[in-house]
């Protein structure tokens, strides 16, 4: 009974949306991307666009979205929104931070994005455009596999913080105690592997086109690389997000190596009480603010 309630609602929801949608006026882009979309698939077969497609997708996203935060370290009023002003970016920090993310990306990540074409094979999930989700399906497809990899995220960044373990794997990503966008992915080969299966999990419960998989690398980027910013810029869209985390609840966890390990949203850690010093924290600097102001 429960179960069909449920069902019930979420077909309600969804044929209150679409009826919202037909209101809405036409996307000039569409044409567009339906144009480039069919291009695609007419001159590159289904093992080239799985493959380099999604190669291609994820290193132009994560570069892309690295570059605000880049550019921020050169704009003098931007620094009045870094979160440790004490430190600085440094060219060799990020320099180093290049290089191994090249190794992992090519080396760790691209074998792994080689198995995409056999997953879509296997599952049968479509490339046509015809069969695309429209854009609110999409957005609540992205939704569930953040949900998903948070969970994920939570428990197993969590037990690479064990004493036992720490030094081994996620040090590395640790080694830069003020993180900048660029850093996100920077970390040892198997962390990649150990964190990274949580991206996976989502695409796997709810791929239904292969569409899902680019605008799920593109949602997973954008909020990795904005809790990795070290910077705290008003008006950022992705807070219009409930219950999402941001850069100075992650920044914390780099200041601290402690507490905050869920990637995106905040209720894990409430949950578990492993937000306890973050909180104690943001008091005290509300005390010293209001101080400063009398």
């Amino acid at each position: 009974m429960a179960m069909n309630d449920s069902v019930n609602i979420l077909n309600s929801a969804y044929l209150a949306v679409e009826y919202i949608d037909s209101f809405l006026p036409d996307n000039p882009l569409q044409q567009p991307f339906k144009n480039a979309w069919n291009y695609m698939l007419d001159n590159y077969t289904k093992f080239q666009i799985a493959t380099w497609g999604s190669l291609i997708v994820h290193e132009v996203s994560y570069f892309l979205l690295c570059v605000p935060g880049f550019i921020f370290q050169f704009i003098p009023y931007m620094q009045k929104y870094k979160i440790q002003q004490d430190k600085p970016e440094t060219w060799e920090k990020q320099w180093k931070c290049f290089k191994t993310l090249l190794f992992n990306h090519f080396f760790i990540q691209l074998p792994l994005i080689c198995g995409t074409y056999y997953f879509t094979e296997y599952f049968n999930i479509p490339y046509g455009w015809e069969e695309m989700p429209r854009w609110y399906v999409l957005v609540a497809q992205c939704f569930g596999c953040a949900v998903i990899e948070d969970a994920w995220h939570y428990f197993l960044h969590r037990l690479l913080h064990h004493k036992r373990i720490y030094k081994y794997i996620h040090k590395v990503h640790h080694e830069f105690v003020s993180p900048f966008g660029m850093q996100a992915e920077y970390a040892h080969p198997l962390e990649t592997l150990i964190l990274g299966t949580g991206f996976f999990i989502g695409i796997v419960v709810f791929c239904n086109h292969v569409v899902l998989l680019w605008a799920w690398v593109i949602c997973r980027l954008m909020e990795t690389i904005d809790v990795h910013s070290g910077y705290d810029v008003p008006l950022n869209p992705l807070h219009l997000v409930p219950f999402y985390a941001g850069a100075r609840f992650h920044d914390f966890h780099h200041m601290n190596f402690i507490g905050n390990y869920a990637s995106t949203f905040t209720w894990w850690d409430r949950l578990f009480g492993t937000d306890s010093q973050y909180i104690a924290y943001q008091e005290k600097e509300k005390k010293k603010q209001c101080i400063t102001k009398k």
